[in-house]
């Protein structure tokens, strides 16, 4: 059921961005997509969803608990969502520690090779021919 509220909460934040939307109205107005929506409101799984819905829909009490559970179910899956988001950030804090770690890391090195370059090349004395 959690992935399922996650996927709710997802979907309202992803209804949410312009783009997002675009994409879906690109989708909406492909023939394909058209024709598979159509096939799929005419089978009969559908038309009994569609019923039942419409049937407790029409009682107020059973419209308010519906929406509770809704709202409840939202509340899950943005809690979900933030924990991800959370997860992301740090994991991407940690990528960019490591990136700059290796920066450094790479700078020293190359403080390091030219040093040893510095060394290696020989003393050569002052040939002073006055």
């Amino acid at each position: 059921m959690a992935m399922n509220n996650l996927m709710l909460a997802q979907m309202m934040k992803d209804m949410q961005d312009p783009e997002m939307m675009r994409e879906a109205q690109k989708l909406m107005q492909d023939p394909a997509f058209q024709a598979h929506m159509k096939k799929m409101m005419q089978s009969a799984g559908f038309q009994q969803a569609m019923a039942q819905t419409k049937q407790s829909l029409q009682d107020p009490e059973k419209a308010k608990e519906l929406e509770e559970k809704a709202k409840k179910a939202l509340e899950e899956g943005n809690k979900e969502l933030e924990k991800i988001e959370q997860v992301r950030k740090e994991l991407a804090e940690k990528q960019s520690e490591g990136e700059d770690k290796d920066k450094e890391d790479e700078a020293e090195d190359k403080k390091k090779a030219a040093v040893e370059e510095q060394e290696d090349i020989p003393d050569i004395p002052s040939l002073n021919l006055n």
